[in-house]
This record gives structure tokens, sequence and C-alpha cells, in this order.
């Protein structure tokens, strides 16, 4: 067999083992997502009275309602439909800016691992943080904008204008919360709510696609929550590719590889890469047979 035949063979091989490959070395380092506290199998003692009835209830696929008025970091009245513009997924947290930690904590993880997302806040996907304050105000709201803005460091007037931080009435914020499935509390005695880290990603037609928890948010499990949340209208081919061999674990947080999606991806490779080997060996062929005449 001649040199150029040996690299042609060499190549195609190459060829299907990284198409055949791609998926289990993905899977290698499957993206997990830290959770606060123990999980909820390992807890055998009565919760304490402030902690009874706060979690979050996942009711995916269910319509957020959008009508509830709130006011931006600006003091403008706004509805929640006026970031639901019908193009690129929404996050939605529900935090406050007076919280003595825990929101602090998630709102750090969070902007940390948005840096390091592909895509760019404002212009591929909107943030919108409402307080579960209702005696917060705009200067509250502005405050943490600026602060977390700050933290994300990235995309100037875009960033600005996709991340926004709401105030609103007792009522409309808890029939936001009750709509997502976010149950808090009040403790009287220290004059703080207590609240599940979690946030939740909604489609850009308004319908709740996933939800996230815990203080950590690495980029490889918010770039594939976002990708699932704009309903492929965001990232590559390769990036829905990726989202294709793995699901979302809700037991364990973290989107877990597929085995039947690999062998699939892995199989289709495997062809591709032969095909793509006899289609080489079938020109070359053809090549030499005139020469031989």
């Amino acid at each position: 067999m001649k040199w150029a035949s040996v690299r042609q063979l060499r190549a195609a091989w190459v060829f299907a083992l990284l198409l055949g490959g791609f998926c289990q070395e993905a899977s290698a380092a499957p993206t997990t997502l830290s959770t606060l506290g123990a999980a909820p199998g390992d807890r055998t003692e009565q919760l304490p009275k402030r902690l009874q009835g706060v979690g979050v209830a996942e009711r995916l696929d269910q319509r957020l309602p959008l009508e509830l008025t709130f006011h931006d970091e600006t003091g403008r009245a706004v509805k929640l439909q006026d970031y639901f513009r019908g193009d690129v997924p929404v996050v939605i947290t529900l935090n406050y800016s007076n919280c003595p930690m825990l929101c602090s904590l998630v709102l750090t993880g969070f902007a940390e691992g948005l840096k390091s997302v592909d895509w760019q806040l404002g212009r591929d996907y909107r943030v919108v943080t409402v307080s579960l304050d209702p005696t917060e105000t705009q200067a509250h709201a502005l405050g943490s904008k600026k602060r977390y803005l700050k933290q994300y460091g990235r995309g100037g007037t875009e960033a600005k204008n996709g991340w926004h931080f709401l105030t609103g009435s007792e009522e409309h914020i808890r029939a936001l919360a009750r709509a997502i499935g976010f149950s808090y509390n009040y403790n009287e005695a220290r004059k703080e709510y207590v609240h599940p880290a979690s946030v939740a990603l909604a489609t850009p037609s308004g319908h709740i696609a996933r939800y996230l928890y815990g203080i950590d948010y690495p980029a490889k499990t918010l770039s594939l929550a976002l990708v699932e949340a704009s309903r492929g209208k965001i990232g590559s081919t390769l990036d829905r590719l990726v989202l294709y061999c793995f699901h979302y674990d809700a037991s364990e947080g973290r989107y877990a590889p597929v085995v039947r999606n690999i062998m699939k991806v892995g199989g289709a490779g495997t062809i591709l890469g032969l095909g793509a080997f006899l289609g080489l060996m079938w020109r070359s062929e053809r090549k030499r047979k005139p020469r031989a005449a």
C-alpha cells in the first residue's frame, strides 16, 4: 500500500475514534452540583420548626405567571413578561439583599459559574433575581446588581441589560414562589428568611425547564441547562450533541451520561469513519486505474 493510502487510513480511523469516543470522554468527568446539607434520605431526626415546609417542589414545564408586576433596580414598574420575549432562556432566582449568608453564597457561586459560560449574559440569556423581602427598596436592588455584575465582570452594557433585580409586594413574590415550587419561611426571632438554595431556568416562552441546586454552579452544568432551556436556540451542534449524551439526574443534582445514547453516537461515529475511509480508498483506486492503463 502506498504512503498516501496509509495516511488516509490513519486519518479515517482517527476520525472514527473521535466521533465514537466523544461522549465517553465527556462522561469520564460528569458534572456534579453541590447541595446544602445532607441528602433527604440521610436525615432521621425531625427538622427544626423553622425549616419545616422549606424546599423546592419541582414543577417542570409549568408556565410562570408572567403577568405579575414588580419594580426593577431603577424603580420602574415592570411585568415579569417584559423579560420573556420569546427569544432566549431566562434564569429566575429568589433571594434578597439583606440575607446574612445563603443568598450571597448562592449568587456568588452563580456569578462565578456564569463567567466561564461561553454565551453572553443579556444577549444569549437573561437573569431575573426577585427579592423575597417585600420591604426591600430600589436602593437594595441596585446595590445587589452592581455587586454581582462586577463579580461577573463581562459584557458591559449587554450584561447590565441582561441581569435585573426586582422588588415587589408580598402577594406577587409569594405567587411567583408558588409557581416555581419554591417554599420559604420567615424567622421572626432572627428577622430573616429561611429558604432553599436553588435557581430555576425557564424557556423563552416562560415554561420551567430545569432546576439547579446548591451554592456551586459549574460552567458545564450551567451550559447544559441553558442549552436545554433554550430548546436548541443557543449553543452549537456540538453542544446539543453533548446534551443528547447526558440527562439531568434530579436525585443527584447533576447531568449524568446516558449509556444508550452514548452507544448510538459511538456507533454512528464508527459508521461515518468507516464510510470516510472507504470513500478515500475508492477515490485512490480510481486515480490508480488511469495510470495503469
